[in-house]
């Protein structure tokens, strides 16, 4: 998670570098992601420094329209899972690469459990061909 937003699109920008980035999908994001939404200031910034928006938050979790019994609205409850993280993370990046791979390389732990998402990003500028 040490790679922030703006570095990605500063790389974008330059529509010269192509870009694999390994996106800590398992090993960071989803343990951060509380079922509960009890996600501290401190993460909360961090994940929107990564995500480069806030709109992760609405993207991960949803806001049952019910109270318990107390007459009390129930909190956010988190909807995502890894496809839905990395969904979201690629469709991201397309907002500033012109050439996003499809499907990004889930790395996997020896349980099955993705760890990393392997993404390449090509640099090139819209309408011009792929090398």
């Amino acid at each position: 998670m040490q790679v922030e937003w703006e570095t990605i699109e500063a790389i974008a920008e330059t529509k010269a570098i192509d870009l694999w980035i390994l996106f800590p999908l398992g090993v960071a994001i989803n343990r951060l992601l509380r079922k509960d939404a009890n996600i501290s200031p401190a993460w909360r910034s961090r994940l929107d420094r990564m995500f480069g928006t806030t709109d992760w938050f609405n993207a991960f979790y949803e806001t049952p329209k019910v109270v318990n019994l107390f007459g009390e609205p129930v909190s956010p409850q988190k909807t995502s899972d890894f496809d839905t993280v990395s969904q979201y993370f690629v469709e991201r990046l397309k907002t500033v690469f012109a050439g996003v791979a499809e499907n990004p390389l889930p790395l996997y732990n020896s349980r099955r459990n993705p760890l990393y998402l392997l993404c390449f990003q090509q640099g090139t500028l819209r309408g011009q061909k792929s090398r």
